[in-house]
């Protein structure tokens, strides 16, 4: 991978008086860490990859411990009565079959799945567990209609046609189709939102990309779809992304794209979130170096259901492209590919690109399984077994012909939603953004990772400089720029706050219920982490750059579990802000770099005591 810029550690505020900046002494009872079923010691190559599934399972395990292993598919199966012996023989009777009753279990059936969905789910007609139910061309339409007819009346949902295999003239299996049913929201709160972040070297044409995906229209060769996109000047007249930019795409609940019918005209965010029942929320991070920082900050700060990696044809895979790819890898976050500028790349070139991407993603570090979209059917089947983190879909497309662009439309349109946010936990929200609104006030933007919260909830929001937290009310809400009366967990929203100065919030903060036990900021924290990259050793007094979902903060070591730690090692390391104190969860991911250094982990515990080194800790590495 290539190396991102070093960054310039601010020194350790030793001198500092302030409470909250002192050592965090915890108790002894809490002192010990235990590393649960860490995964069998492998190969450097194959670190990063099983470190960051262990990393993915420990922090879901930690935000959600009602969470359910693996090893209970089988008794889910039982539970929703899904195993083959119940629905084998049923679902060509309830598609086809007259009767009230058949009527009643199939408007019962696509009910659940679209609940379970979050408002949508795909059907398949002709096929029952994998077996052809040999439908001739007037069975299918028969089953179409009935489908349709039952998810209107009972989740006010619509059915389009995806795909259709077959044409009944022949015995060979039948007729068969796969089918999607979304519901029509009732407000913008019930909107489907899926969050991609868009990565990938400079001039890779991520800008352009959305653009075009966005506004409708095809580019010039030059950049033309790009401009209104940017949102300083310098960007405008360089070409290049320096900020973390926000577009979105809607669909309908006919799975159409919501957009003007009037040509030369772009519909408002607004106009979207009113007429689409699902939006693509596209971020689109910066792919020069020097901005690096702030590309890792909107990785982790939005909170992204799937990444997005730009790779220009007649250049490959270079540069920061290597690094996006392993922050995605680390992040365990679903990757899709889209190699641009096909129009303007020699045969020869682009084999060569298609090549090296291949080699890459199959590499034990990625471990990634690349398929190539060449049609709609492509499209379709992978987009629905997209939520697994290994499949790794590869598009090919020209922003200037047009070339492709269908087939990432359709595969956008289906893309599931897999993010794991609890509703029934406790409030927390993190801050993205900071506004100053006229007539409105203080503004932050950002994502609820869990819980929900209503318009006029009392609320606290920190931690500042002395780690200490702030309580107001929440004026408004507002989702896509439209008001709603609450957001709940896993949606982007916007809180209008009351007696809240613009200069007392800043990114990096987050909003909890007011409560009558504080939260508490920390000044040191332990984590388990693995350093994927650095030239040398690493010791106490080592200073980076640590992201903490939307905490970006110098920080240094001041305790390790053993004398240093190199490339490829698993340690417990102690670490201390250096310029505040941040609100931590245990299970949190981290991310820190430095020049060459780069290293994954995950929170294990808050605070710290320096009477109880971390080499005595028994189980600890």
């Amino acid at each position: 991978m290539s190396t991102g810029p070093a960054s310039k550690p601010a020194k350790a505020k030793a001198s500092q008086t302030n409470p909250a900046s002192q050592t965090n002494p915890v108790p002894s009872s809490t002192t010990n860490i235990t590393v649960s079923a860490p995964p069998k010691k492998s190969s450097k190559k194959n670190a990063l990859s099983d470190f960051a599934d262990y990393v993915d399972e420990e922090s879901r395990r930690q935000q959600d411990p009602k969470s359910i292993d693996e090893s209970d598919e089988l008794s889910i199966l039982e539970q929703l009565n899904l195993d083959d012996s119940t629905t084998k023989t049923k679902l060509r009777t309830l598609l086809l079959e007259p009767g009230d009753e058949n009527v009643e279990k199939l408007g019962k059936l696509v009910k659940d799945r679209v609940l379970e969905g979050r408002g949508e789910t795909l059907f398949d007609i002709g096929f029952d567990n994998g077996e052809s139910m040999d439908l001739t061309k007037e069975e299918f339409d028969s089953a179409l209609a009935r489908l349709k007819e039952v998810a209107k009346k009972t989740v006010n949902a619509y059915v389009t046609i995806l795909s259709k295999k077959g044409d009944g003239e022949d015995d060979k299996g039948g007729v068969s189709g796969t089918t999607l049913i979304r519901r029509k929201p009732e407000d913008v709160q019930d909107l489907l939102e899926i969050r991609v972040a868009v990565v990938g070297n400079v001039d890779a044409g991520k800008s352009t990309m959305l653009g075009v995906l966005t506004k409708g229209v095809l580019d010039d060769g030059r950049g033309k779809t790009r401009v209104n996109l940017f949102r300083h000047k310098h960007e405008v007249e360089s070409g290049r992304t320096s900020s973390v930019g926000m577009e979105i795409l809607g669909f309908d609940a006919e799975s159409k794209i919501v957009g003007s019918k009037v040509e030369g005209r772009t519909l408002s965010w607004e106009e979207i979130g009113q007429r689409s029942a699902k939006v693509v929320s596209f971020t689109d991070l910066a792919g020069h170096e020097k901005y690096l920082r702030t590309t890792v900050f909107g990785l982790l700060g939005s909170s992204p259901d799937f990444v997005m990696l730009m790779v220009a044809a007649n250049n490959g895979l270079i540069g920061m492209s290597k690094e996006h790819l392993g922050i995605a890898v680390a992040l365990n976050v679903p990757v899709l590919v889209v190699i641009t500028k096909i129009d303007i790349c020699p045969p020869n070139i682009l084999e060569q690109t298609v090549t090296q991407l291949t080699k890459i993603l199959k590499s034990p570090s990625a471990r990634k399984i690349p398929i190539f979209i060449k049609s709609v059917d492509d499209a379709v089947s992978t987009a629905s077994q997209f939520v697994s983190q290994r499949i790794c879909p590869i598009f090919q497309v020209s922003n200037v012909t047009g070339e492709g662009l269908d087939y990432i439309r359709t595969f956008l349109n289906i893309l599931p939603s897999h993010g794991h946010f609890n509703s029934e936990a406790a409030f927390e929200y993190h801050v993205n953004d900071c506004f100053s609104v006229p007539f409105t006030g203080t503004v932050v933007a950002g994502v609820v990772k869990s819980g929900v919260v209503h318009t006029g909830d009392t609320i606290v929001i920190g931690p500042d400089s002395l780690g200490q937290f702030t309580t107001t009310t929440i004026r408004s809400i507002q989702r896509k720029r439209l008001p709603v009366p609450a957001a709940s967990a896993g949606q982007s929203a916007s809180f209008a706050l009351k007696k809240v100065r613009r200069r007392d919030v800043r990114k990096g903060m987050v909003v909890l219920p007011k409560t009558d036990i504080p939260p508490v900021a920390s000044t040191h924290f332990i984590a388990e982490v693995l350093i994927l990259s650095h030239p040398t050793t690493i010791k106490t007094k080592y200073q980076a750059m640590l992201h903490v979902g939307p905490v970006s903060q110098t920080c240094q070591i001041v305790d390790l579990d053993r004398d240093y730690i190199r490339a490829g090692d698993r340690a417990i390391v102690a670490f201390e802000f250096s310029q505040r104190p941040e609100y931590l969860r245990v299970g949190d991911k981290l991310l820190f770099r430095e020049g060459l250094t780069k290293g994954l982990g995950i929170v294990k515990q808050l605070g710290w005591d320096p009477k109880r080194p971390l080499k005595k800790v028994e189980g600890a590495g």
